[in-house]
């Protein structure tokens, strides 16, 4: 079962689009595969693409009231892997 999109990016259910995104920021930095000890990679790996998701998702407003309706199969059933991150502006993580 996935976890709480809210959970994984460490913010309130009531959380503006800017601290959303700040969370998003803070957590892809500390958890980049590419920032972290080799042994650690693949864990590192499955971490961003949780916290990539859980971001894509709470940062479009159409899809954050999906999910607050409906949950996981809310976005499970009305989108794909590609539609969930299409249109995410992940250029200012770093």
């Amino acid at each position: 079962m996935k976890k709480d999109y809210y959970e994984i990016l460490g913010v309130d259910r009531s959380a503006t689009i800017p601290q959303i995104k700040k969370a998003y920021r803070s957590l892809a930095l500390r958890n980049h595969p590419d920032r972290v000890p080799e042994n650690q990679k693949k864990e590192a790996e499955e971490k961003f693409k949780e916290i990539s998701e859980a971001y894509a998702v709470l940062s479009d407003p159409q899809k954050r009231k999906m999910y607050d309706q409906y949950g996981h199969s809310g976005i499970d059933q009305q989108y794909t892997a590609e539609d969930i991150f299409r249109g995410a502006d992940f250029s200012s993580v770093f």
